[in-house]
């Protein structure tokens, strides 16, 4: 991405608007929407990985939850835009915002394999202990979100 095109970006009406007068506003709803997207997916991971709610099948907790992660993921994409746009070169040279740019990419790589390889056989294991390639998934997202929470606490005072 050029410098150029970033310094464009962030000096658009809508970059200089959000950066003047809503980041506040956008900031807190951006960290609002990570907590419900962590915490619905933190509750899906912990039933993989055989911590909570095993009496009940893993599809059940997962339809019910998943809707929320989905919105609450869509929200901290659009706050997540606003706020870049509005500081844009200095969130692209920011070494904890391209690692929690890259971990979001393997949470996202991680449940595109288990949604396509793992779940597949959900019908064998949904009341039971699932197969270590789930217990796998679940721990691996775990510990990218931990990362991508973490990194993402870190862009502020990384310069």
């Amino acid at each position: 991405m050029s410098v150029e095109f970033l310094e464009w970006l962030q000096g658009t009406p809508l970059a200089l608007y959000v950066g003047e007068t809503w980041f506040p506003l956008v900031e807190s709803l951006h960290v609002i929407a990570i907590a419900i997207v962590a915490g619905t997916i933190f509750l899906v991971d912990t039933r993989l990985l055989g911590l909570v709610s095993t009496k009940l099948p893993f599809t059940y907790v997962s339809e019910r939850l998943l809707p929320w992660t989905w919105g609450a993921f869509a929200a901290s994409v659009l706050t997540g835009v606003l706020m870049f746009i509005g500081n844009a070169v200095s969130y692209y040279e920011n070494t904890p915002f391209r690692v929690k740019m890259l971990l979001l990419a393997l949470a996202g790589l991680n449940m595109l394999f288990f949604q396509g390889v793992t779940f597949r056989s959900v019908a064998e294991w949904d009341l039971a202990r699932p197969p270590a390639a789930a217990r796998a998934a679940g721990l691996i997202s775990i510990t990218l979100w931990c990362g991508v929470i973490g990194f993402g606490r870190w862009i502020g005072f990384a310069s």
